[in-house]
């Protein structure tokens, strides 16, 4: 072990550990001072949150900016290092004594594949952890509309279920509209209309999954179009069978942020939306997916980026590297909203949309490494 962890490993690494360590912390001061801390704090002043409470939010908000804190805290860690070894002519000697520019970077490879674990299990573990934890403390949820529709073999549609609120559970003012075998060519032909006051997940007498409706009122449409009101009554089974806890868990995932849901949830999820044919939620989520392992990566790509970035000349502007780092980081970040689009829409398959960033930081290092004559 000391013969390949060498005392310029040691002295690198240190130093790129402290570097990071302070930009990361930066980060997280810079982020949650401006909004989240006075938030809190005038909460915690009006006694609407006590000092525990209080605390245990600024606690669980910090792992979702952890996840964008990593990548930047390499990037301007390493920089900051190999910057401040120029200047001081220590990159210089290293050169000097034959030290190859891959020797040079070797701890960093090291230090940003810890770093890269530490995001990866961020953004798996606790961030779907802390968020939860934050719904619980604030007692609040979301809530969203969603609407299911069934169609028969020729592509027929023969049911629509429109829910027009859910949230924490609990479905609100749902509307079941059956519709007949008749296809017309401007509309379709309704056949009845179902609205029911709420509704939640529950069993048949038989023990089968499906919804159950209350406070039903049932209307039959003739032939001209006009609604008849046949019936009330107090509750109606629906989605009977597999197709009801399939439907529920997607409609439970739709007001929910892809960062709410752990790796193996979102697979489930994924293989859900595919099967139900919500196409483009579907590519939507799996770029989500395939980003859980590729965004990760995207730190040691940034160490490396932020070395080259480092190394310069007697007399070059320092400042041109930070502005290039920044630049980046600020590019990626506001791009990956547009990648995420073009996948959700079909334009590119939803692999390509999260491998792509990756491959422009790959041609940036060799870029940049090739400007420098490394």
């Amino acid at each position: 072990m000391q013969k390949y962890f060498t005392v310029y490993d040691r002295y690198i690494f240190k130093q790129i550990f402290g570097a990071t360590f302070v930009a990361v912390l930066l980060f997280i001061i810079v982020w949650i001072a401006p909004e989240i801390l006075l938030k809190v704090i005038k909460h915690i002043l009006t006694g609407e949150t006590t000092l525990k409470t209080g605390i245990l939010i600024l606690l669980c908000e910090i792992p979702k900016i952890l996840g964008k804190a990593f990548p930047m805290g390499l990037l301007l860690g390493t920089l900051f290092t190999f910057d401040k070894l120029s200047k001081d002519s220590e990159l210089t000697i290293f050169r000097a004594v034959g030290m190859s520019f891959k020797r040079i970077i070797a701890p960093i490879l090291i230090f940003s594949s810890i770093i890269t674990v530490l995001c990866f299990i961020t953004y798996d573990k606790l961030i779907p952890y802390s968020c939860q934890k934050l719904q619980s403390i604030k007692g609040d949820g979301y809530s969203t509309q969603f609407i299911y529709t069934r169609k028969d073999k020729s592509n027929h549609l023969r049911e629509a279920i429109v829910v027009s609120r859910f949230a924490n559970g609990k479905m609100s003012n749902v509307i079941v509209m059956n519709f007949d075998d008749q296809i017309y060519k401007d509309l379709h032909g309704l056949d009845s209309v179902l609205i029911a006051e709420t509704g939640r997940k529950g069993f048949t007498k038989d023990g089968q999954k499906c919804w159950v409706l209350n406070g039903i009122t049932l209307y039959n449409i003739d032939d001209n179009g006009i609604f008849n009101l046949t019936q009330k009554y107090d509750e109606q089974e629906i989605l009977i069978g597999e197709v009801a806890e399939n439907t529920y868990t997607i409609m439970r995932n739709s007001i929910r942020r892809d960062r709410d849901i752990n790796n193996k949830d979102l697979k489930k999820y994924v293989d859900l939306l595919k099967q139900e044919n919500f196409e483009e939620e579907y590519r939507s989520n799996l770029n989500k997916y395939y980003q859980r392992f590729l965004h990760p990566l995207v730190c040691m790509l940034l160490a490396v980026l932020g070395a080259v970035l480092g190394f310069s000349k007697p007399r070059e502007q320092r400042l041109i590297g930070f502005v290039i780092a920044i630049g980046c980081i600020f590019a990626y970040y506001i791009t990956l909203p547009f990648f995420d689009l073009l996948a959700e829409k079909g334009v590119i398959a939803p692999f390509i949309s999260a491998v792509l960033p990756l491959i422009v930081f790959v041609a940036a290092i060799e870029f940049f490494y090739k400007s420098k004559d490394l």
